[in-house]
């Protein structure tokens, strides 16, 4: 028997289906939200609770849209199946973000590139090295994590950087990361793996077009500073 208390479990007016149909999805709460998405609680918690106690634990809607399946599953009453409607529900949101929908995004200068990922990146609280891979046309056919974590460029090495569009058979890439410090302002070392990898990707045939840096939601472009010349 399943004994799992469920969304119909609640009261009627506390069930954030009925309340979705009644006063439109604007008006539910982040745990009122997840909580459709996940359908049950537990044995010993209802979802709403349950949800709640998600989003705080992963301090938040941004933590959350960058769990991994891992952290997910460490919280208790998250089994697989949760995990994974929350991870799919958060790739949908990314993949939305990124290409608007599913129509073709096409770079035509640095803010477009930033635009892209600034959703994303501007509030993450450890650095990501993102890649943005394109075709002979400047539309966007991938975007991948390369590293995440403490980010020593002395250990992030090109070809990690470049194997992703050499899969995608990528004409160009515009390299992404940020300074959780909310200050973009580039280092020596942001300078020193910009030439290393344009001199890389000049070997392959895949032109780097840039290198943005995000903090604080705002951008830095070596190419608009001239730091980074065709």
């Amino acid at each position: 028997m399943n004994n799992m208390l469920k969304i119909m479990d609640l009261p009627e007016n506390e069930r954030p289906r009925e309340r979705l149909f009644r006063y439109g999805s604007e008006s539910l709460s982040n745990a009122e939200l997840l909580a459709i998405v996940l359908g049950c609680g537990t044995k010993r918690e209802n979802i709403i609770s349950l949800s709640s106690r998600i989003i705080k634990n992963s301090r938040g809607l941004n933590g959350l849209f960058n769990s991994s399946l891992e952290d997910l599953t460490c919280i208790c009453g998250v089994g697989k199946a949760k995990a994974a409607k929350i991870m799919a529900v958060v790739e949908l949101s990314k993949r939305f973000r990124s290409y608007k929908g599913g129509n073709d995004c096409k770079i035509c200068n640095p803010e477009d590139a930033a635009m892209l990922v600034m959703e994303e990146m501007k509030e993450l609280k450890q650095e990501y090295l993102k890649v943005v891979i394109l075709n002979t046309k400047n539309v966007v056919i991938g975007i991948k994590n390369v590293f995440i974590g403490s980010l020593n460029f002395s250990i992030v090495h090109p070809r990690e950087v470049f194997f992703y569009a050499i899969k995608k058979n990528g004409a160009s890439i515009i390299v992404c990361h940020n300074h959780p410090s909310g200050d973009p302002s580039p280092s020596d070392e942001d300078i020193d793996v910009t030439y290393r990898l344009k001199k890389c990707g000049e070997l392959l045939g895949i032109q780097l077009i840039d290198h943005l840096i995000i903090g604080g939601g705002v951008y830095v472009s070596l190419k608009e500073k001239g730091i980074l010349r065709d």
